[in-house]
């Protein structure tokens, strides 16, 4: 399964997140996440690790739960959702940007019924400003969390 791109906020330096885990909770599963990439807004230094995706067997139609830690839910942060309907048909990409600097926990859930969750992801942003005004600030990303689906078995 391929991974999302952090669409709407743009990939660069941060603060770095540390060893936050982000909780994804689904069909009676959870698993804790790493970030599978988190960058350093002061040293420009970033790192991946592609193993780092959880992964979940979940049903159709059934939500994602997920709870962030403080430190994620008191930046902006975003969910992005891949899914497929019924007839296994890619669905537009699901996104929310959550910017109330107090929210911990988001649940994911689809349209239809019959709709199966492909890829759920978190990304953390910071805000940063070249120029140091404020007129000038925009969201980048400086961690991505994914919980890959795995769908049950036929």
């Amino acid at each position: 399964m391929a991974l999302l791109a952090a669409g709407g906020f743009v990939v660069a330096g941060c603060s770095a997140p540390g060893p936050e885990e982000v909780t994804f909770f689904a069909d009676g599963k959870t698993v804790n996440v790493t970030p599978l990439a988190s960058c350093d807004i002061k040293s420009a230094q970033c790192t991946t690790r592609p193993d780092a995706a959880g992964k979940l067997r979940i049903r159709p139609g059934k939500p994602v739960q997920i709870s962030v830690p403080s430190a994620i839910a008191e930046t902006p942060w975003k969910v992005t959702v891949q899914y497929v309907n019924g007839k296994g048909e890619p669905q537009e990409l699901k996104q929310d940007i959550i910017t109330s600097l107090d929210r911990f926990a988001y649940t994911v859930t689809t349209p239809r019924p019959d709709d199966q969750i492909l890829v759920v992801e978190v990304a953390q942003a910071s805000v940063i400003s070249q120029t140091g005004r404020p007129e000038d600030a925009e969201a980048v990303t400086t961690a991505i969390w994914s919980l890959q689906v795995e769908p049950p078995a036929a």
